[in-house]
Parts: C-alpha cells; sequence; structure tokens
C-alpha cells in the first residue's frame, strides 16, 4: 500500500497515478483522506478521555483516605461519564479504522517515472529483442499437435478427472517438465538465489500482503472451509516468508528461488488463447524473490530480468522484452518487464515471464523493514519477483521451435542432461 502521508500531501498526483492505471474510481482517495482526518480526531480525544480517566482514578483514593467522601463520589460520577464517553468513542475509532484500512488498500501502486502512459496492451514498448524468430522447419505446427501425437499430454483425461485446464503430462512430457524445472533452480542457485520449497496454500494475511487481495479474489481458488487459498504464483509464500520482520542492512539483498505449482482460475478467458497449454488452471513455475534496500531495488530489477533472459538464450528460444505501459501493469507493481518466446507454430509471441518492481508497495503490507547501516529508524525494504521461468508456454515454444522434419522434436543441448534424450518422440525403426 502506499505511503499515507504522500497521499495526504498529493491526492492529486495518487488519482492521476490511478486513472493512467486504469482504475476510475479516484474517489477512494478523498473517502480515505476523509476517514484518515476522522481516525486522527477520533484518536485524540479517545486518547485524551483516557487519559482524564487515569488522572481522576489516581485522585479519588486520597480523597477517600482523607474523609473527603463527596468529592470522592463526584470524581467517581464524572469518570464513569467519562468511560461511557470512551466506550462509544472507542465503538467509533473502530469502524473508521476499519473503513480506512478498506481504502487505502484499494488504492494500487503508483508507476515508476519510467513507465510509459498507455491506455492498452498496444501501447506497451519493444524494449529489446533477441534472436530471429524461426523453427527448424518451414512450416512448424502448433504445439498441440506435437503434444498428441507423441502422447506428451493428455487434455481430455485430465479434463475428466478435474476438469479443462488441469493436463495430465505422459512420459517424455512429465520428464521434459522435470527436467525444465532442475535446469531453471540450477541456474537460479548458480546466479545466487538460494532454494526454497513453500507451502502451496496461504492464509488471507498472505494473500493480502502480496497484493492478492482485495483486487484478484475472482482469479484465486479459495479452500473455504480452512479459509486458505491456492497459490498463484510462489510469489505470495516466498515474499511473506519475512513478513512482520526487521531485517539488517547486511542481510540485503536477499535472494530466493523456488519451484512450485500455480493455480489459477483464469476466469473469462476464451478463445485461440487457451488452446493447448496457452492458458491453463494448473501449471509449472519457478519465481524468483529479491528483497532490496530502496536505493539499490531498480539496478536489481535489471540483474532480476537477465537472470531471467540468460535461461531463455540458453534454450536458444527467440524472444522480446516488453516495457509494459502504465493500462497493462497490475495492481500491485510500479515498474515491470515482460518477456515473450516466439511461437512459430500460432505465428505469435507467448508471454513466458513477468519482471516487477514493487518498490515499498508490498512492504508495507507485509511490515518488512530493515535497519540502515548508518543508524537511524527502521525503514522499509523494496520487494521485486520474476518468472524464471513459467513452464507451460516455454514447452509449447520448445515443441515448435524444435520440431524436425521427421516428426520427431530435438531437445536443446542444455536440457539434454536433465532428461537423458535427445529427442523427443523419435519414430521408432
Amino acid at each position: 500500500m502506499l505511503d499515507i502521508q504522500l497521499i495526504r500531501e498529493r491526492p492529486e498526483a495518487v488519482k492521476e497515478g490511478m486513472r493512467s492505471k486504469g482504475y476510475d474510481h479516484v474517489e477512494v482517495v478523498d473517502e480515505l483522506l476523509s476517514a484518515d482526518e476522522q481516525r486522527r480526531s477520533l484518536t485524540t480525544q479517545v486518547q485524551e478521555i483516557q487519559t482524564f480517566i487515569k488522572e481522576r482514578s489516581r485522585e479519588i483514593a486520597p480523597l477517600m483516605k482523607s474523609g473527603q467522601q463527596e468529592e470522592a463520589n463526584q470524581l467517581r460520577a464524572e469518570t464513569a461519564a467519562k468511560k461511557e464517553t470512551l466506550k462509544q468513542l472507542e465503538d467509533e475509532l473502530r469502524a473508521c479504522l476499519a473503513t480506512y484500512t478498506d481504502r487505502l488498500l484499494e488504492i494500487p501502486n503508483l508507476p515508476h517515472g519510467d513507465v510509459p502512459i498507455g491506455r492498452s496492451p498496444a501501447d506497451n514498448v519493444v524494449d529489446g529483442t533477441w534472436s530471429e524468430p524461426t523453427a527448424l522447419i518451414s512450416e512448424p505446427r502448433p504445439h498441440w499437435d506435437i503434444l498428441e501425437q507423441h502422447h506428451l499430454a493428455d487434455f481430455e483425461r485430465g479434463a475428466k478427472v478435474t476438469g479443462a485446464g488441469f493436463p495430465f503430462y505422459v512420459g517424455q512430457g512429465a520428464r521434459l517438465q522435470r527436467a525444465l524445472v532442475q535446469f531453471f533452480l540450477d541456474q537460479a542457485a548458480t546466479a545466487g538465489y538460494v532454494e526454497v520449497q513453500a507451502p502451496l496454500l496461504v492464509n488471507e494475511s498472505s494473500a493480502r500482503a502480496t497484493g492478492q487481495l482485495p483486487d484478484k479474489e475472482g482469479q484465486m481458488y479459495h479452500a473455504a472451509v480452512d479459509d486458505f487459498y491456492l497459490i498463484p504464483t510462489a510469489e505470495v509464500p516466498v515474499t511473506n516468508f519475512h513478513r512482520d520482520e526487521i531485517l539488517s542492512s547486511e542481510s540485503l539483498p536477499i535472494k530466493y528461488c523456488a519451484y512450485t505449482p500455480c493455480f489459477r482460475r483464469e476466469a473469462g478467458s476464451y478463445g485461440k488463447d487457451v488452446r493447448g497449454l496457452n492458458r491453463l488452471h494448473q501449471f509449472d513455475k519457478v519465481e524468483l524473490v529479491q528483497i532490496t534496500a530502496p536505493s539499490e531495488s531498480y539496478d536489481a530489477m535489471e540483474m532480476l530480468r537477465q537472470d531471467a533472459e540468460r535461461l531463455l538464450q540458453a534454450l536458444d528460444l527467440p524472444y522480446r522484452r516488453l516495457l509494459m505501459c502504465t493500462a497493462d501493469m497490475g495492481f500491485t507493481q510500479a515498474k515491470k518487464y515482460d518477456l515473450e518466446v516466439w511461437s512459430p507454430g500460432q505465428d505469435r509471441w507467448l508471454e513466458v515471464s513477468s519482471i516487477s518492481n514493487f518498490e515499498d508497495y508490498q512492504a508495507r503490507r507485509l511490515k518488512l523493514r530493515y535497519r540502515p547501516a548508518g543508524g537511524g529508524s527502521p525503514a522499509f525494504v523494496h520487494t521485486l519477483n520474476g518468472s524464471g521461468l513459467a513452464l507451460p508456454r516455454i514447452v509449447a515454444a520448445l515443441l515448435e521451435r524444435y520440431q524436425l522434419a521427421d516428426g520427431s522434436v530435438a531437445v536443446p543441448e542444455v536440457l539434454q542432461p536433465y532428461t537423458g534424450f535427445d529427442r523427443l518422440g523419435t519414430p521408432r525403426p
């Protein structure tokens, strides 16, 4: 969430930042400021009455001891009346605090000054490209044909067992998935990330701390009996790992990587973009998370981006890097890159990684701070994350780029030690 002092001092700038991200209900800023003013007034009144009650309570015993019964009874009556007033004010303050918190959580992060202003994804900026978008054969087929031909994945049985968007991976398809996860984790370790195994369900406090609530309720699976949420990304549990802590400056930057399945309802998704592996309800991903001092976060963002890009280069998958415009960023992000691989069988780009800097927006919700090296009060950290990488569309791009004329698919050399084979679906003699 944003610093309330910033909102008090620059409400119009906050409203403009909201509009640039496509959030038109800017009246929430005025509602917040009204609740904030009432909160501060009520807090002052409560504190004054509490002080009055304490002072009068201390006076009663000496009056009783000296035989001044009438004066003591008068103070008792005054104190009792003040206690009734205090109870009413405390009830008002609790209601006001609830409104204040709700409105504060409804205000998105503001875009960084480098972010291009835009109205739609068409306004995203191509910030760089790598390699030519080609395949090994002149007329590559879409990956869903290859998956079916070599029985690498089974969508029909997945739909029978669970529902659409929950495929089985079979045989070499399952081994390819495992190989990619291991390769990505090994590369992350080489880049200095500490691997963690994270819970796949989180409580409401964790989902709220990273900004999934109250924004993406409709996209998360909710285990209602225990009030847990299935994670949409490892960002949620891993970023919450240090929630409510004060870190030492010497411990920064902190770099974690985690492999998890991810669960997303993808409500409202339909059409060609959901075919095959393009959009699933359950998928595997390796996530990279960093926690830094504020002065280092944008340098860290570029390094995190490079860590993700190196994976695509190692797999020799042509990609482009997009600097996302204001209208195509998430609720919590201050700046965001997307990495998109070329899908020759579909003749389109597929997003496989988002790299985001949240600045101190998540840290304020997390109550995650650090002690500056030179002393002084604890300050909020900056948090960042990026996909390193999401598997479904990587698999799609690999199958489409590396398919051969005989119908088999070559395995990139860097993956062969992990798969144990150099071809997928090698035709039998």
